[in-house]
Order: structure tokens, then sequence, then C-alpha cells
């Protein structure tokens, strides 16, 4: 009977590390894929910004036609505003919100662009740091300096692996606004900074 037991507990033990170094193996394959996805992105931008034959409109249209599968740009959104003032915009007001604050985040990324010379994007390592969340280190390099940039993703239902924040230089963009924004509040309505939002975009355009 004592044979039987030990038998059955040694069978169990064999099974646990088995899975274990199979959920291992599929974590590292899927960490493994979201870095070459990153750099894949990342490189095509690259690619687009050196383009001589295209024209800067082209650039751009490209640049965001690469980032729109990138960045969960509406999570993002959420994310800056904070929870409980989200939870007390209406529908609309959310839906409203999400399209100025996405078209504030995409015209900052393209200005920030523009500075761009001939550095080269670096893309590193990929860890997971808990169940459905990785994060890929990226540094951009020039002669005399080296930045740090940090992808944060998550994965989605139904896009996959998605980035929900950048920390540039050990700052998170996401916290950076959600500290704007949390400022603002403090002192204005959500209407007075949603209204700062559309001023903003009349101005850009």
């Amino acid at each position: 009977m004592q044979d039987v037991i030990k038998t059955i507990i040694n069978g169990l033990l064999i099974s646990l590390l088995c899975f274990s170094f199979g959920a291992t193996s599929l974590f590292a394959d899927e960490v493994s894929e979201i870095r070459a996805m990153t750099k894949e992105k990342v490189d095509l931008v690259i690619r687009t910004l050196k383009d001589s034959s295209l024209s800067k409109e082209e650039k751009k249209q490209g640049i965001l036609k690469t980032i729109d599968g990138l960045f969960d740009f509406s999570l993002m959104a959420r994310l800056s505003l904070g929870k409980k003032h989200w939870k007390s915009l209406s529908k609309s007001g959310r839906k409203e919100f999400s399209k100025l604050f996405v078209e504030r985040l995409k015209q900052s990324y393209l200005d920030k662009l523009d500075l761009y010379t001939d550095e080269e994007v670096v893309v590193d390592e990929a860890k997971m740091t808990k169940k459905n969340r990785v994060e890929v280190v990226t540094y951009l390099v020039s002669k005399d300096d080296k930045k740090e940039m940090t992808y944060k993703l998550y994965k989605t239902k139904k896009k996959g692996w998605m980035v929900y924040d950048v920390d540039v230089l050990g700052v998170s963009i996401v916290q950076t606004y959600r500290s704007q924004f949390s400022g603002i509040l403090k002192k204005e309505s959500l209407e007075q900074l949603m209204e700062r939002l559309r001023s903003a975009r009349k101005l850009g355009s």
C-alpha cells in the first residue's frame, strides 16, 4: 500500500514539474515574441523617419499607422484621468475625453520625433512582471548619450499585446499626465479640463 501511495505521489510530483517547466517555456516564448513584435514596430518607425522619399505628412501618417497597432491609447486615457474622475464622466464625456487625450498624446509623440537625428534605437530585454504584463526595455543611443525607455504592455482579449504606458528615463507618461490632470482638477471642474483640451486641439490644428 505504501508503495502504491509513493508511486502516486511521485507521479504527481513529476506531472507538476513537467507543467512548471512547460509553463516557464511558454512564458519565455511569448515574452520573446513580444520583444520581437516591439522591435519590429520600433524599427518600422525609424525606417519611416529615415526615408527621404517621403514627405513630412507621409512620414506622420505612416508612423501613426504603426503606433496605432501597438499602443492602447484609450486605456492610457482612462489611466491618466484616474478611476474616480473617469467614473464621473458620462458615456459621451468618456468618448470625447478619450478622443481629445489621444489626439494630444499622438501630437506630443510626433513633436518629439521631429527632434530625431541619427540616434539608434536598441531593443534590449523583455521581462514578464506579472500575469499578462510584460516590460520591454529599449535605449535611444547617440554618439554621446544613451536614454532608457521602457514599454509596458498588457494582453488584450481581441488585439493581443499592446502598450499601456511608457517610462522615459524612469518617468511614466501615464503618471505624468495623471499628475497634471489631478493638479488642474483640484481647482477646476472636469468640464473646464475638457475645455482646456479642446482649446489645445484648436491651437494645434
